[in-house]
């Protein structure tokens, strides 16, 4: 069996085409809670509290600080592709609210609809005021510290009628 500079490189392009293509992969990663759909549809409202939410579920992801203490359990799916950032491609979120009791008034679920995408204005911080010069604040000082009160007469500690 002969090689010939043609089957070699094709071989060669077959390997770097293939190499090239599973950099592109993309990673899947999971985060946060891991749902298991039928404990999740056996939390019933009015039956269970939250001793057996707790029981059965696991402990939220958080609860709310403000207001009712609603218990939230939150999975996030994501994907990588090759030097870039994880993304999430698909959310569930679970809200547990209680009743003045400790027992279950509502079961919410929503997924990626919650997500607020933020496109941040570049890589300042908008303020008010007036804006200044890098030599503004640079040479800004110059006159007003030590100025208030400190003409060498002071009456501070280690000054001539200071103790």
């Amino acid at each position: 069996m002969r090689v010939t500079a043609m089957t070699m490189r094709t071989a060669v392009l077959g390997l770097i085409l293939a190499g090239g293509l599973s950099a592109c992969a993309s990673i899947k990663d999971h985060r946060g809670y891991i749902v298991d759909q039928a404990l999740l549809d056996s939390v019933a409202p009015g039956l269970d509290n939250q001793a057996t939410v707790e029981r059965t579920l696991g402990r939220p992801t958080f609860v709310s600080q403000y207001g009712q203490k609603d218990w939230y359990y939150v999975s996030t799916n994501t994907r990588q592709v090759a030097f870039g950032r994880a993304r999430a491609h698909e959310q569930l979120m679970v809200k547990i609210s209680f009743d003045a009791q400790g027992k279950v008034a509502a079961v919410e679920r929503s997924g990626m609809e919650k997500v607020v995408k933020l496109n941040p204005d570049g890589d300042k911080t908008p303020t008010l005021g007036r804006e200044r010069t890098f030599f503004e604040d640079l040479f800004g000082n110059i006159g007003t510290v030590g100025a208030a009160g400190m003409g060498g007469q002071g009456g501070g500690p280690g000054g001539p009628n200071g103790s």
